[in-house]
């Protein structure tokens, strides 16, 4: 079962940016798309667990800001050493002028 949590304003994510979101211990990124979708993954690398919210993003690719380990953030696929890990997914939606992010079972998990 999905709960839907406020994370965000829709404004609050600049195009090809990441903000980070914690809730009850955990951590997320949320993204923006150079379309304007936005995206939501665990937010933290799953190579030495670093926030993905200090990260550069292009296009579709998050990369970590310790060793430059990159992820789809659409996917969560793992796309670049040191990084062999992928990262969950969660879905979204836009409630009016806000980011809801699905929790529950996450919408990918990719896995080992």
């Amino acid at each position: 079962m999905t709960t839907w949590i406020d994370a965000c304003g829709a404004h609050d994510i600049e195009q090809e940016n990441v903000v980070r979101f914690d809730h009850e211990g955990r951590t997320f990124a949320i993204y923006r798309s150079p379309e304007d979708q936005y995206f939501a993954t665990d937010g933290l690398c799953t190579h030495e667990r670093v926030h993905l919210s200090d990260g550069l993003v292009m296009d579709d690719i998050i990369e970590c800001p310790k060793h430059n380990g990159r992820f789809s953030y659409k996917t969560g696929e793992a796309r670049g050493a040191p990084v062999c890990v992928n990262l969950n997914t969660y879905p979204i939606k836009i409630d009016g002028d806000r980011i809801m992010i699905g929790l529950g079972e996450p919408a990918s998990r990719l896995g080992v």
